[in-house]
């Protein structure tokens, strides 16, 4: 099974400071057909003007990813952690039994843009835990593994057997990722133009498999994407 969620057809919600479309349901978008995919629960594209942002909020038993794409996002938190963070940059809150946090835009001229995205943990009341890590000056034509459920090869461990790939493709370079029995796949495009499995997608569109043996990844323009592989 392949399908494509396309970036228009996407939720949208517009806030004066905030743009922000929605991949599943969200707040006020509400698609039954999009409601998640087996622990993908949220991935929102947020666009934050100058010196706005979220205000401190609380979150609880859910692993939140967030990827900056360009610009600054200045985050603190209950746990004591302050940083801001740059285009490449990935950080993994494990909000667990509860966690307080901000999000701004640390700019005072230029919007910030980010993916912030949602895991459901594979269980509840976990201890709350943060780490950050930069992927802007990796090599391209490559996958890097973000997230994993043990924290291999270096990777940020997460309360979820949901390993989470970056990847940088100049124009015809090309990756392959081989999908274990029972797995599942979502292929987000941060920008660019892709091939996935014969399937042209495009910056904001998504691409899902299940029972897929294989991705075949390749560049028709230069492109930057996210690769989940899900247990459920």
């Amino acid at each position: 099974m392949i399908e494509i969620r396309k970036s228009d057809e996407r939720g949208h919600a517009k806030h004066g400071w905030l743009d922000s479309r929605h991949t599943f349901s969200f707040a006020d978008y509400y698609d039954p057909k999009h409601a998640g995919f087996h622990s993908l629960r949220v991935i929102n594209e947020d666009r934050v003007a100058p010196e706005m942002g979220f205000s401190t909020h609380p979150h609880r038993d859910m692993e939140i990813i967030t990827y900056v794409i360009s610009g600054a996002l200045r985050h603190r938190d209950s746990m004591g952690n302050t940083a801001v963070m740059r285009s490449g940059d990935v950080q993994r809150i494990s909000a667990g039994t509860g966690i307080e946090h901000s999000e701004v835009n640390d700019s005072t001229s230029e919007p910030v843009h980010f993916l912030q995205i949602w895991i459901i943990p594979d269980h509840k009341s976990a201890k709350p835990a943060y780490a950050e890590k930069s992927f802007a000056n990796v090599k391209s034509g490559a996958l890097h593994l973000i997230t994993s459920k043990s924290g291999r090869a270096g990777s940020i461990p997460i309360n979820q057997d949901a390993d989470l790939y970056f990847a940088r493709l100049e124009k015809g370079q090309a990756v392959e990722h081989a999908i274990r029995a029972k797995r599942h796949t979502w292929v987000q495009v941060i920008r660019g133009e892709l091939d996935v499995n014969g399937n042209r997608v495009y910056g904001g569109d998504a691409l899902a498999t299940s029972g897929e043996e294989s991705l075949s990844v390749k560049a028709l323009d230069a492109a930057e994407f996210l690769l989940f592989d899900l247990n459920s």
